[in-house]
């Protein structure tokens, strides 16, 4: 079942179910997938990588505005963003711990022989396509730091 299957019919449970935050998440999903089939180039389909990358980056927007929310002391609309994060994250693969990403990016290091802070680009470009979905490049990006820098 495709990802818009998916979306559709759980949002015709929402739906049944009056769930108004599992509705807004699901429709922002599914907006986001109407304009990457209609742009240039797209043929009218979306490919798994291509729904992948939408939605993280729908759930990184999230993440941004929920910062800036909870910043400015709007609980209210914080509360909001937290709940379509969680019905996005669904979609999503299974998020790493902070260990077995240590795990993961430490191996990363090693294959690529990266040894010093100057080597950040090459294990930072190895580490975003293998570990794609599976970890905001946020942590990722610190994680690598740390390790480099020991």
């Amino acid at each position: 079942m495709s990802l818009e299957q998916q979306v559709m019919s759980e949002m015709k449970e929402a739906m049944k179910s009056k769930n108004e935050a599992a509705l807004r998440g699901l429709r922002a999903i599914k907006a986001a997938i109407i304009i990457a089939k209609t742009e240039a180039g797209a043929n009218g389909e979306v490919s798994a990588d291509g729904e992948l990358k939408l939605l993280q980056k729908l759930v990184k927007q999230r993440k941004d505005s929920l910062e800036i929310f909870q910043k400015q002391n709007r609980a209210d609309l914080a509360q909001k963003e937290e709940e379509e994060i969680a019905v996005i994250e669904k979609f999503l693969p299974k998020q790493l711990t902070e260990e077995e990403l240590k795990a993961e990016v430490a191996a990363i290091i090693t294959e690529v022989g990266a040894s010093s802070p100057a080597d950040m680009g090459k294990v930072m470009g190895a580490a975003t396509k293998q570990l794609a979905g599976k970890a905001d490049g946020k942590a990722i990006s610190a994680i690598v730091k740390e390790l480099l820098n020991k």
